[in-house]
């Protein structure tokens, strides 16, 4: 797979909207996310929010107007245009959105999507009887058919005091459109579930055996899959964590709920990761009411918790099945034990007593073992990138598939 440049060239264009402020949450976030940003504003953008806030935020300064004589003398607009990777406008009002549509160059932001051959995603802002207004439908269909993405609006209250679709979307949810269109979309059409997260299992209405999972690892692997176009169902345990907000989310508390919920989706699913940290064991007998300090002692009688990837290892046909292996000790001997006894096609394996590479951090260390002997370790780095290198092995295991 050709990966994209390290840091991503994204053109980010900010029209003139109440909105504007949520435009240098979004530069700041593309920033901390590894893209090299770089911002057009239009004259009435100036208004509402100072060019050298995105100065500060991009480390770029922000272009003048359509007549600057220094920046015109090298056609500055068309180097910026030839720059970009990926163009975004946010927010995207309907003045800016009609000029769009009809092919307008009257100030730079304009000029720019016109000589720009990246691909363009705008989120659009206003009010909601605006955004309803014929016009404005019809020029956003003008756009679709030229290839623009659209993200949002998003229902609620905006600005004037009105209810309804209007409002810009987040700038994570804004962020996601563009980091999808630097992705390659080599899972374009694929289910694929993920698991994360721990599971509990009670002792009584308030204690329960658990583990320090927070599924980041699971949810990253969603996000990544999310870019590169799967379908994804991300079926997550008790987490502070928030999923991707255009994944099928799933919330589970106990092993016998993941177990349950993840079986009944199986067949559906082309490729099925299972990155959860299930509990192995729960007690035999759920007390109902909370057991007491000041009660009888006695021993909890432990019993075994569903086997999840075992049952899918035995049902699966024709799908990749991926599963975890979080140890602390002999690492490599026990993932290939478990690799082979689930009929895994691939394991991931990891120590979870590294203070950098287990539970509830954002870093990760792990090793790559397939059935056929092959190890590959990987440096440690940012969850996120290992599941991205995750599904790169997963791509290839689909291609041998079909």
């Amino acid at each position: 797979m050709e990966l994209a440049p390290e840091k991503p060239r994204v053109l980010l264009g900010v029209t003139g909207g109440i909105a504007a402020f949520k435009a240098a949450e979004l530069a700041s976030l593309l920033v901390q996310q590894g893209a090299e940003v770089r911002v057009v504003m239009s004259e009435a953008a100036r208004r509402f929010v100072g060019p050298l806030t995105f100065a500060a935020l991009t480390g770029h300064p922000v272009p003048g107007d359509w007549f600057d004589a220094q920046q015109e003398a090298a056609i500055g607009h068309i180097e910026l245009a030839r720059w970009a990777q990926v163009v975004v406008v946010a927010p995207a009002t309907a003045n800016f959105i009609a000029k769009a549509a009809v092919g307008l160059a009257d100030e730079l932001l304009c000029a720019l999507l016109l000589a720009t051959t990246a691909p363009v995603v705008i989120a659009p802002a206003m009010n909601p009887q605006m955004f309803a207004h014929f016009t404005v439908a019809e020029n956003l269909a003008r756009l679709r058919a030229r290839g623009v993405r659209v993200a949002g609006p998003a229902q609620g209250r905006t600005a004037c005091g009105e209810e309804g679709p209007g409002r810009m979307l987040e700038a994570a949810a804004v962020a996601e459109a563009v980091w999808r269109l630097l992705s390659p979309q080599d899972l374009a059409g694929v289910n694929l579930l993920v698991t994360a997260g721990p599971t509990r299992e009670h002792l009584d209405p308030v204690r329960y055996i658990s583990n320090p999972s927070t599924g980041r690892m699971g949810i990253e692997i969603a996000r990544a899959a999310l870019r590169r176009g799967a379908k994804v169902c991300l079926v997550l345990g008790p987490s502070h964590l928030e999923p991707p907000a255009q994944v099928e989310a799933v919330r589970v508390t106990s092993a016998e709920d993941m177990a349950r919920e993840v079986l009944a989706r199986a067949p559906q699913q082309q490729v099925i990761i299972k990155a959860a940290a299930v509990s192995d064991f729960r007690p035999a007998d759920r007390q109902p009411q909370k057991v007491k300090k000041s009660g009888p002692a006695g021993a909890c009688t432990l019993e075994a918790t569903p086997d999840i990837l075992a049952a899918l290892g035995k049902k699966k046909k024709g799908q990749v099945l991926v599963g975890f292996a979080a140890e602390t000790e002999q690492v490599l001997k026990h993932a290939a034990a478990k690799l082979k006894a689930k009929n895994l096609d691939l394991i991931v394996a990891n120590d979870v007593s590294a203070a950098d590479a287990g539970f509830a951090v954002a870093t990760n260390r792990v090793h790559f073992l397939t059935p056929e002997g092959e190890v590959e370790s990987l440096p440690l780095m940012s969850k996120l990138e290992v599941a991205q290198r995750l599904l790169d092995r997963v791509v290839r295991l689909l291609g041998n598939a079909s």
